[in-house]
């Protein structure tokens, strides 16, 4: 029998059931089948020797696609396995997934000691065995074998995972001397691993639980091949130079306090100038896209949560509740804004007339991260959205959502965010327990999203399983000047909770009718934004936004006075700076403004004064010359100004 294999170029051929990836690359090309990692069926990723018995889309995998890649991180997290039972035997392992950069195990070395010093020898036996060209295998065991494999092995890891699978779906994966519980995919076989580097040691809750044992992590990343390894090698030291908790620091941007509580920023004056720039630009961009502001309390009624059911998904991450003197009263730290804006939408009737109402809030909300998965400002228990919810008629979700489109991108252009995917973030259709809400209006969402995102030629990824648990979403992963993705803007369709708090409008037939709610986030949060922008520009930001503008810097005490006047006129004029009239040399002044990355700096000596000029120095690019200040005042003008859409 025969079958049908759909592939990306449009074509369709056909093959005999049970043909393998790997023959299907080869039928293709020679050379796309000596550099096949792994096949997408039915957008499932797999190994090539796996069978296919049926009709199916398929697109064979290279070092060059993100599933590709995938399969690659996964085997090398094998091959470090391996590498680790043959130094250290009785190792015992919990998971080892392939992450968006390489690959992570953890493991239980007992009381062997394990730290960064025991990395080269690690990496030279994975090395060493990566040369075997062992091929992985799929074996497909019982329940009972699992078990019986794993206590033998005495490994109390496994064998919880195991416990918790159904009997007929477990597989092993084995190379070489190394045999895992694993469902795939994996790579042809441990040849294709030419260029390894094991990163760093950390430690690891057992299964993220703090009550559970502390693990081993070892994080690794390679490559097929060594230069892409030393280009990798070259980001991650820029990568560090850029850190934004290096530069928060540095730029006196923002601080943390164990006093004040892990995971709570503490926004220095700097910063703060940072992230109201950002709010004064989202709110003059939302006042002209027809938004009203709203103001809602950091507290709400437990019952609240319920009624939207951000209690019952998200309960678990959220602090816990606060307790009145009143029996039974219980309020939550606002985990989310929309609960709040549905009270506010219900505290009158509407009319059809009225819709859209757009609601916007910069709004801090409060989760509880576990203290192992904070980092800096892009994990923290305490973020401002740039929320807004957009209540409207269903014949105005496609014309509302391509706005919120076209805000989102007019802040990734504003602010030098020029390499985006949108990913359209969907339900698990083999999971749909932890959503809400019938299927008809689920498909309905995720097609408006789509069409919406069509309509603007967006470049779109959809990906299951993504979905908030109430709706469908346009999520933007946006890279950076180093190519990290980070997921920025979001909007989401929602018919759900017009539904759970009994939203209506009046229509024009006179009856009552459902809104539809949309949420947007341009920034997402503006913890996780100022960080991802400090990365993406090193500290250098752009010149509306810099906390200080300019620096004047007198030569010598005796030009302090004429130094003086130009700060102060330039503070009258809103233009923000410092002046530095210390007793130093003017080229440590430099300097330090330099590490300050202050774009302008304003030199004056004896001849600035007689001439009543400024010497211009520009950050990174040295001596702009001497000019009137009128006439600095005016070109800075000219490049301050904020972008307007």
């Amino acid at each position: 029998m025969s079958i049908k294999i759909s592939l990306p170029d449009g074509s369709i051929r056909e093959f005999p059931s049970g043909v393998k990836g790997i023959d299907i690359a080869k039928s293709i090309s020679e050379g796309l089948a000596r550099n096949a990692l792994a096949i997408e069926v039915d957008g499932e990723i797999r190994d090539l020797s796996r069978s296919i018995d049926k009709d199916a889309a398929v697109k064979i995998l290279t070092w060059n696609d993100g599933g590709g890649k995938y399969a690659f991180w996964h085997s090398s997290a094998h091959l470090m396995a391996e590498a680790l039972e043959a130094l250290h035997p009785g190792v015992k392992f919990g998971i080892g997934p392939p992450i968006e950069n390489g690959f992570y195990y953890d493991v239980d070395l007992g009381d062997k000691p394990f730290g960064e010093e025991d990395l080269a020898a690690l990496e030279s036996k994975m090395k060493e065995l990566a040369k075997k060209e062992n091929s992985f295998g799929r074996r497909d065991v019982s329940k009972n074998e699992a078990l019986e494999f794993f206590t033998k092995k005495n490994d109390p890891y496994k064998l919880e995972l195991i416990n918790e699978l159904t009997d007929g779906t477990i597989t092993f994966y084995e190379q070489g001397n190394f045999t895992d519980l694993c469902k795939g995919p994996h790579i042809p076989h441990t040849g294709f691993i030419k260029a390894i580097k094991l990163l760093n040691v950390a430690g690891a809750y057992w299964r993220g639980n703090e009550k559970n044992k502390m693990l081993t992590r070892i994080y690794g990343i390679t490559f097929p091949k060594q230069k892409e390894l030393e280009e990798y090698l070259h980001l991650l030291e820029e990568a560090k130079k850029r850190d934004h908790r290096k530069l928060g620091k540095e730029l006196e941007l923002f601080t943390f306090s164990e006093k004040v509580g892990m995971g709570l920023p503490l926004w220095l004056p700097k910063g703060t100038i940072l992230r109201e720039r950002l709010e004064q630009f989202m709110r003059k961009a939302q006042v002209k896209a027809g938004y009203d502001p709203v103001v809602t309390p950091h507290i709400g009624s437990k019952n609240l949560y319920i009624t939207s059911g951000h209690y019952e998904k998200y309960g678990k991450d959220s602090f816990q509740p606060i307790h009145t003197p009143d029996e039974g009263e219980e309020f939550l730290l606002k985990p989310m804004n929309c609960p709040h804006h549905c009270e506010i939408y219900n505290s009158k009737p509407r009319s059809y007339k009225d819709l859209p109402i757009r609601l916007a809030e910069f709004g801090t909300v409060y989760r509880y991260e576990q203290s192992g998965e904070l980092h800096g400002l892009t994990r923290v228990r305490g973020f401002t959205q740039d929320d807004a919810h957009i209540f409207c008629r269903p014949d105005q979700v496609k014309d509302e959502f391509i706005k919120v489109i076209d805000l989102v991108l007019h802040v990734f252009n504003s602010l030098g965010f020029e390499n985006y995917t949108a990913q359209v973030s969907l339900r698990d259709p083999e999971n749909k327990q932890k959503y809400i809400g019938d299927d008809e209006l689920w498909d309905r969402a995720e097609r408006e999203i789509q069409e919406a995102a069509d309509e603007r030629g967006l470049k779109t990824v959809a990906v299951k399983g993504e979905a908030a648990f109430y709706g469908p979403k346009l999520d933007f992963m946006v890279k950076d000047a180093l190519g990290r993705s980070w997921q920025l803007g979001t909007i989401q369709v929602d018919y759900q909770l017009p539904q759970r708090f009994e939203l209506e409008y009046v229509g024009s037939d006179n009856q009552r009718h459902r809104p539809v709610m949309i949420h947007r986030a341009p920034f997402g949060s503006l913890e996780r934004f100022v960080a991802v922008l400090i990365e993406h520009c090193g500290g250098n930001f752009p010149l509306w936004l810099s906390p200080d503008q300019v620096a004047v810097l007198p030569i010598s005490e005796r030009f302090n006075t004429y130094a003086e006047e130009i700060y102060n006129t330039l503070k009258a004029m809103d233009i923000r700076g410092l002046l530095d009239d210390r007793d130093e040399k003017i080229g440590r002044k430099i300097r330090d403004a330099e590490v300050k990355k202050i774009p302008f700096m304003l030199i004056v000596g004896e001849k600035e004064v007689a001439e009543r000029k400024v010497s211009v120095r520009m950050h990174g690019k040295g001596d702009a010359g001497s000019v009137s200040f009128e006439q600095f005042v005016e070109d800075f003008k000219t490049q301050a100004a904020a972008p307007t859409n």
